[in-house]
């Protein structure tokens, strides 16, 4: 599709929404929300500074981050359409465009992807999909009235304290799971892939970051319990889903509690996820190799990433059903009307490959989010925030042997933890439309001493309807 059809459809888009908009109180009644319908325009754009390194690919192996200056951006477009259906029962249709241009093919970090809008399939041709499409239904069993405001996914009206909502269908686990006031929103908040959610969480997902599933959500006053079962993808990080869900799924359970902490809200939250998917395990696959130096990175004929080094293991060589397991905190809490900080931490078995998500086996983020009251800027935020990852001992062993995986390997390896560093701003411009400047700094890229510090310069132009 050519960029005038994108801005064609961007205007259609906005001009659609606006008139939903418009008419919007004509679809309320007194108590509940019968439908609603949100749109967002964002675009990301990032400059990486070359860098020093002491070797880029080396033997073969093609997964370096590229020392040389490199720009990427992308641009997305959102159409959020909710209806209440029957009494209980709301059903959301989200189709969305991106087109994008990662650093590097997207290869050479960790968990410190710059923009967490990125995909691993995308490309900058336009292109649209269906992010989600699923039933919401919730069943009250009395307690206080709680008040839900209108938004994207969300109709606006009143539930129970004490309930329990059934989600079934197409959509984003970290719709549902390790959700976080501070961290959690790539086109309003941070924008690293750290701070989605835990750099460790391979949750179960397509190459976008969506899957078909259940999720069932327990609220009892200030408690809630979460567990849900979804669909992970055929081959490692990529588009089409295994929809032998017995066999092949991944599993999460999570417990919430809300608190008071001298009179500021907070909450806690802990995760646990275990995928059983056809993976390869680091310690298999080199030993296939020590076994068979025939079984390398060049000689696999089903899915691989495509490695020239003859010398290297490769996990093509290793996939069958096998378990990963994780588990995570993650903390957020206001310490004043306009500050609030967060903290979250995952550590994985680190037994077998990235699925899904980031090449991270162990994860920890924190920071903080201020608004601009202070300085009369109300709308405005300032964001700073750091995130550190590891690998495990057989992972650091599988990339030292040259192996690569879906997104790191430089041929060779001088361990280090990968360490990333944010700080931007958000001017709120009106109404509709906000405008970031952004910086971040990962030292140690892809866990290698050898490569790095990168420095990295970003913008980012944000519109709702």
């Amino acid at each position: 599709m050519k960029i005038a059809d994108m801005h064609n459809f961007t205007r259609i888009l906005i001009a659609s929404g606006l008139l939903l908009s418009a008419f919007h109180a004509l679809a309320e009644d007194t108590q509940e929300e019968r439908w609603n319908a949100y749109g967002q325009f964002t675009y990301i754009w990032h400059q990486k500074e070359s860098f020093p390194a002491a070797y880029t690919n080396f033997n073969g192996s093609p997964n370096s981050l590229i020392p040389e200056r490199e720009r990427s951006y992308t641009t997305t477009a959102t159409a959020f359409l909710g209806l209440r259906a029957w009494k209980g029962a709301e059903v959301y249709f989200v189709p969305e465009m991106i087109s994008e241009l990662p650093l590097s093919n997207l290869h050479g970090l960790g968990g410190s992807i710059q923009n967490a809008e990125l995909e691993k399939n995308g490309a900058r041709t336009p292109t649209f999909y269906r992010s989600r499409l699923f039933l919401r239904e919730t069943w009250g069993f009395g307690g206080e009235s709680t008040s839900m405001e209108s938004g994207p996914m969300q109709l606006g009206g009143s539930v129970d304290s004490r309930r329990f909502v059934l989600t079934a269908g197409n959509l984003s686990i970290i719709d549902i799971f390790d959700k976080n006031a501070y961290a959690g929103d790539v086109r309003q908040q941070f924008l690293n892939m750290n701070f989605l959610t835990n750099a460790a969480f391979d949750f179960a997902a397509d190459a976008r970051g969506y899957s078909w599933g259940l999720a069932g959500e327990y609220y009892r006053d200030d408690w809630a319990l979460r567990f849900g079962r979804f669909l992970g993808p055929k081959d490692p990080n990529q588009l089409p889903l295994d929809t032998r869900i017995m066999k092949y799924y991944g599993d999460q359970l999570e417990i919430e509690h809300k608190h008071d902490l001298y009179g500021q809200p907070g909450k806690v939250r802990l995760l646990a996820f275990r995928n059983v998917e056809n993976m390869g395990r680091w310690d298999d696959a080199i030993d296939a190799l020590q076994a068979d130096p025939s079984k390398n990175a060049t000689t696999c004929t089903s899915f691989n990433y495509g490695s020239g080094n003859v010398s290297a293991p490769d996990l093509c060589w290793a996939r069958k059903r096998n378990v990963k397991m994780g588990l995570g905190l993650n903390l957020e809490q206001a310490i004043a009307r306009d500050v609030g900080v967060f903290f979250r931490g995952m550590k994985t078995d680190g037994k077998a490959e990235v699925y899904s998500y980031t090449s991270t086996d162990s994860s920890i983020s924190l920071g903080t989010l201020i608004k601009g009251h202070c300085w009369g800027r109300a709308q405005d935020t300032v964001g700073v925030g750091y995130a550190e990852n590891w690998l495990s001992s057989s992972h650091v062993a599988y990339l030292g042997m040259g192996g690569i995986d879906g997104f790191i390997g430089d041929g060779r390896i001088s361990y280090r933890p990968e360490k990333t560093s944010e700080l931007f701003y958000i001017a709120n411009l009106n109404k509709y439309l906000w405008f970031t400047l952004d910086f971040q700094r990962v030292v140690d890229p892809a866990y290698n001493i050898d490569r790095g510090p990168v420095t990295l310069y970003g913008i980012r132009v944000h519109a709702e309807i």
